[in-house]
């Protein structure tokens, strides 16, 4: 590929995925103080570790539930 034709065209035919991927090289994401807080609460021990844990205890037991939307009470 050697023109910029070529390499749109390349582009169109990627997949969702492969366009994600492609996204990600050409734009790295940098984290930043709140994506890093976020990490380290869903870690092990963490501030959200507990309600992250329950979360998960309740989809293995098939007790998922919609997210309320507004006017849904």
């Amino acid at each position: 590929m050697s023109t910029v034709a070529e390499i749109k065209s390349a582009i169109d035919r990627l997949t969702f995925e492969e366009r994600c991927e492609l996204e990600a090289l050409l734009h790295p994401r940098v984290d930043d103080d709140w994506d890093r807080q976020m990490s380290a609460d869903t870690e092990p021990g963490g501030k959200l570790d507990r309600l992250k844990q329950a979360s998960i205890k309740e989809a293995k037991a098939g007790k998922l539930r919609d997210f309320p939307t507004p006017g849904s009470r």
